[in-house]
């Protein structure tokens, strides 16, 4: 398969990223097709030309441009694909997102593709815009405004797709995988403490061991932890399913020595009072691990 996305499509995004969102693609349309379609082979003229219009039934945010576009051309280069909202662009009840025009089984082919991967990545947008709606305002005790994040918890071979999906939504990405950051939790902790190190000592031997460009974050689920980390002097402390008291205390406590991050327990009913303790950054699994499908549709026409 082959076909360039257009730079409405692409939205900025790099070579790097155009690849791995194409890889996507391609693996979604050779599981959907992998013989070829076989109704649509059987039942439609090979000239037969259609048009097709995505619409949005619903309310909501729209992100997945380029995994749209792409689930069309790369069945067909010659497919035209015409995108009338970008990603981060809020959607009504009958918006039109995208115009398609190219052979009828082209059209057919790439369908259940493009509105499989826009559905799942405007969903995260979506309720991601609502967590960053009901914290919109609220300032750290640094006096940052509060940011909405994202976790690992992804669905396996997506997380490109969906992290961007965050960002449209106004989120922002913690870190992308394991090699992006150092992210010390209570299991790498307990086995540098069996190597005679103390909570301290175990920090600051990270620290070391790792180039001066890269992000050091330690996870705390006590308050009594708090001092020994400090002093490791991270860059970012994760309070971990702490209480809200907990958390005015943390932040408190840490004072503007490290980004405060909370995480666990957070939703769209709890997050404005988390965002009011004084933290930094929320963190929340479930914008990419629970987020529901935004009801997006095709509407195709076949030409005379």
């Amino acid at each position: 398969m082959s076909g360039e996305p257009s730079a409405s499509a692409a939205h900025g995004l790099t070579g790097a990223t155009l690849a791995a969102v194409t890889a996507i693609v391609d693996r979604a349309l050779d599981e959907d097709a992998p013989w070829g379609d076989a109704t649509s082979e059987a039942a439609i003229p090979a000239d037969a030309a259609a048009t097709a219009r995505v619409v949005s039934r619903v309310a909501g945010v729209f992100a997945g441009g380029l995994a749209l576009e792409l689930a069309f051309t790369r069945v067909d280069p010659a497919t035209r694909v015409t995108l009338l909202v970008a990603d981060g662009d809020p959607l009504t009840p009958g918006t039109v997102i995208a115009e398609i025009s190219g052979t009828a089984r082209a059209v057919l082919r790439g369908e259940r593709v493009a509105l499989n991967l826009a559905q799942r990545l405007s969903g995260i947008a979506t309720l991601t815009r609502r967590y960053v709606d009901a914290v919109a305002g609220a300032v750290s005790a640094s006096g940052r405004p509060v940011r909405i994040a994202d976790t690992r918890k992804t669905t396996p071979g997506l997380r490109v797709l969906e992290k961007a999906a965050v960002r449209a939504g106004g989120g922002h990405n913690h870190r992308h995988s394991l090699s992006d950051a150092v992210m010390l939790k209570d299991n790498h902790l307990a086995v540098l403490r069996r190597e005679g190190l103390d909570l301290t000592e175990a920090i600051r031997a990270v620290r070391a061991r790792i180039p001066h460009t890269m992000h050091l974050e330690v996870e705390v689920d006590r308050l009594d932890q708090l001092p020994a980390v400090i002093a490791g002097e991270p860059d970012t402390i994760m309070l971990d399913n702490f209480g809200l008291d907990d958390l005015r205390a943390g932040a408190a406590l840490i004072a503007g020595r490290a980004i405060v991050e909370a995480s666990g327990g957070v939703t769209l009913e709890t997050v404005r009072a988390i965002a009011e303790t004084g933290v930094d950054v929320i963190s929340a699994g479930a914008l990419t691990h629970s987020a529901a499908a935004l009801d997006l549709g095709l509407d195709v026409s076949v030409d005379e």
